[in-house]
């Protein structure tokens, strides 16, 4: 397990060299951390076409079209054929947020959900592999005989992009192979909204219940990723009552937080959330990364950041304290923070699909630290309560936007490396606190 951030630290970690002193029992030597998240895996599919393609296959130029399984795999074969395909990459925002996850921490993150029997070399479940951090556990996935999802983006003669998405047999993940054992040792399972809106007779909806039932069994944090505001518009009441009932962290960009709330600014949309979770993460483009959640109202720290205006007045007043769960709190104050882009964002964006993905697996890798750290440290002062982060909400904000930054400079949704050891454009005061 890395260190979360680059920062300095009085508390000993990493903690794999500690001191003698401190003798482990061979059950402690052996435990560790991870997250585990359920995930529609899929493969994005980019390749350049003609009109005439997009005819045969009865797609309009511009648009994005669902299309069965026989048209994809006649549409995938005729790309391969002809050597059209320009990338592969393995796509799933939960597979991407357990992959950047794993980069982050150098460590272990457990995916379920369904994979293909029958493995082409070069194919797209082959790719979906090989674009996943040899970090990331694929051993709980459940084997289906046929195609895992598929979204191809078609560039035209004109550089328009045509969208065709084939679901395959990416939502036939069974109750029946979701692990009680590995969601009870996690730090947290992560879900998305797409899980539970399925097509009438798929297994995916009841599975995602399963785990969620395994994860309150546990007292395991349950974090969801709100998606797209297309699902969370349609009926925002359910999801309301679905956070409230079931989710501990929820993730958000700011369209995604008025689809739900009603409020276009995010601060009063991550306020309103902490009526229905304990923690939030709300992206907000250009505006930058707001966090809002708990702690205890007798172990307040005051930021000694300047205090920022808003629609809640000098709402960062605490956001050096550390978050907790509400139930943990016997006096909860509520805390909040807030960080503009890092360095003012990228010259040039390179790709805004995955931005919020990399911010989540910030998150819970600070989530996962403390875990860490307090199975291998339980006497540390970090633990004399019960704490979710290791790291202040400050500096998990400092944290989350920094991986956002990589995300958002490279075309992949998926981290290469962590973060380079040494930031030349960075003070060494950035990382305090």
């Amino acid at each position: 397990m890395k260190f979360p951030g680059k920062r300095k630290s009085k508390h000993y970690f990493p903690v794999n060299a500690r001191d003698p002193l401190l003798q482990a029992t061979q059950q402690e030597q052996e435990e560790g951390s991870w997250v585990v998240g359920i995930d529609q895996t899929l493969v994005d599919i980019e390749a350049k076409v003609d009109d005439d393609f997009l005819q045969r296959y009865g797609l309009s130029a511009g648009h994005s079209l669902v299309i069965d399984d026989t048209t994809a795999e006649a549409l995938y074969n005729e790309l391969m054929r002809e050597e059209l395909i320009s990338h592969q990459f393995a796509g799933g925002t939960i597979g991407n947020t357990l992959h950047n996850y794993s980069v982050l921490a150098d460590d272990r993150s457990v995916l379920l959900g369904v994979m293909c029997n029958n493995i082409q070399i070069g194919g797209y479940a082959y790719r979906y592999l090989c674009n996943t951090s040899s970090r990331m556990d694929l051993n709980f996935l459940q084997g289906v005989d046929g195609a895992i999802g598929r979204c191809f983006t078609l560039i035209g003669e004109q550089g328009e992009r045509t969208f065709a998405i084939s679901p395959g047999l990416m939502n036939q993940l069974h109750a029946s192979n979701i692990p009680e054992e590995v969601i009870a040792g996690a730090s947290a399972l992560v879900l998305t909204s797409y899980l539970v809106r399925c097509q009438p007779g798929e297994p995916m909806p009841e599975a995602t219940l399963r785990a969620i039932e395994y994860a309150k069994k546990h007292n395991v944090p349950v974090v969801l990723t709100l998606g797209t505001k297309y699902v969370i518009q349609d009926n925002p009441q359910f999801w309301r009552d679905f956070l409230r009932d079931h989710v501990s962290i929820v993730a958000m960009n700011e369209e995604e937080a008025f689809a739900l709330t009603g409020e276009q600014d995010p601060l009063l949309a991550s306020n309103m959330a902490l009526d229905w979770v304990d923690l939030v993460l709300c992206t907000a483009g250009p505006t930058g990364l707001y966090m809002a959640g708990f702690t205890e109202e007798e172990f307040k720290r005051k930021t000694n950041h300047p205090l920022l205006p808003g629609a809640l007045a000098e709402f960062n007043q605490y956001e050096f304290s550390r978050a907790m769960r509400h139930k943990d709190c016997d006096q909860p104050l509520r805390i909040f923070s807030h960080i503009a882009p890092y360095m003012g964002g990228p010259e040039k964006i390179m790709n805004t699909n995955g931005a919020g993905d990399g911010a989540l697996a910030a998150l819970l890798h600070d989530i996962t630290a403390n875990n860490f750290h307090r199975q291998k440290v339980p006497n540390s002062s970090k633990h004399g309560r019960a704490y979710l982060t290791y790291s202040s909400l400050a500096q998990v904000c400092k944290y989350a936007n920094r991986v956002s930054y990589q995300v958002l400079n490279q075309h992949s949704p998926r981290l290469t490396r962590g973060l380079p050891e040494r930031e030349d454009s960075l003070e060494e005061s950035y990382w305090d606190r």
